[in-house]
């Protein structure tokens, strides 16, 4: 649970948190404090709450999410289960939230707000959802209503595979690199509790719509690049021909001028395609050599946060190899 000042509203939070959960041996409750200058830290401990991850300043909710995911790891989570310390989500569904993973059904689940149902969004803000949730499903070849959710469900091995880069929000960049990855991803719907306050991630919808537009495309272009700048490449291509037609056509008629300025434009126009297809090619390989670093990642991961019963047989295949 990330939390940035939450002291008033953290209480909700904690006390609707499931005590029990079919399936599940132990609730482990963590608390990221992103440079809280209240009292969230004391709030949690008068709640039993005994695991803190502690930012001295505020960094960012991708950034809480990235420590707060390897603090998990590191206490041996089989299911991270995110939610706000805004009391924005139902924390009593999340007993729901994490059946699909537990019957092997899902390897992500994602609350589905219902963003219509919410009552202190806009007509503007809900056509706004759901024009990012399409952009973000297009981009990561997913069906899913509700992208921008962050009361969330993973498994440990899709936390294995997914690496947050942006600080502003995980959100939609998680999603892309789940679905690229071919993670099954579920979506479950709850109705969210009333707004206790404003949100802190962004201080106006124009400052929000950027940066998510931001974290979109920086998140495609990284799985696929050669989208983009292959349709950059026709799109200049197609438009650096107008101006040589135009000049043939002078040419051929009556008009026969040097309009030399349609040959420069043109030419200006037909470099930026071939720098558009060039660059495709540099994003490609830079892809693929990310992939591969990733891979690393991966392996890197779970030789950290291997579980107990994985150590004895690890440590018996470094003896082997070092009696060989």
């Amino acid at each position: 649970m990330p939390c940035l000042n939450e002291e008033e509203t953290l209480p909700l939070v904690l006390e609707s948190i499931p005590k029990q959960i079919p399936g599940i041996d132990e609730i482990i409750v963590l608390i990221i404090d992103d440079g809280s200058t209240d009292r969230t830290v004391e709030v949690a401990k008068s709640y039993g709450v005994t695991h803190f991850v502690r930012h001295a300043r505020n960094r960012g909710l991708g950034r809480s999410f990235h420590d707060g995911v390897q603090r998990a790891l590191e206490l041996g989570a089989d299911i991270v289960v995110n939610t706000d310390g805004d009391n924005q989500y139902p924390q009593e569904r999340i007993a729901d939230l994490v059946q699909p993973i537990i019957r092997g059904e899902a390897e992500i689940v994602i609350a589905d707000r219902q963003v219509h149902l919410v009552e202190h969004f806009s007509g503007p803000k809900v056509a706004l959802q759901k024009f990012g949730s399409k952009i973000v499903n297009r981009a990561a070849g997913t069906d899913l209503p509700d992208a921008a959710s962050g009361f969330r469900a993973y498994s440990r091995e899709s936390i294995m595979l997914l690496n947050t880069i942006t600080r502003f929000s995980y959100c939609m960049e998680t999603i892309i690199q789940a679905g690229n990855k071919k993670l099954k991803i579920a979506s479950l719907p709850i109705v969210t509790n009333p707004k206790t306050r404003e949100s802190r991630l962004f201080k106006s919808t124009h400052q929000h719509v950027l940066k998510s537009a931001g974290a979109i495309i920086r998140a495609y272009i990284m799985y696929k690049p050669y989208m983009i700048f292959s349709m950059l490449a026709v799109f200049f291509g197609v438009l650096g021909l107008v101006p040589f037609i135009r000049f043939a056509a002078l040419q051929l008629g009556e008009d026969r001028g040097s309009h030399l300025q349609s040959l420069l434009v043109g030419a200006i126009l037909l470099i930026m395609s071939f720098l558009s297809v060039i660059i495709g090619i540099i994003s490609d390989l830079i892809r693929t050599n990310r992939m591969l670093i990733e891979d690393t990642l991966e392996h890197t991961k779970k030789m950290r946060f291997g579980k107990g019963e994985d150590l004895p047989e690890r440590s018996v295949a470094i003896e082997d190899i070092l009696a060989s």
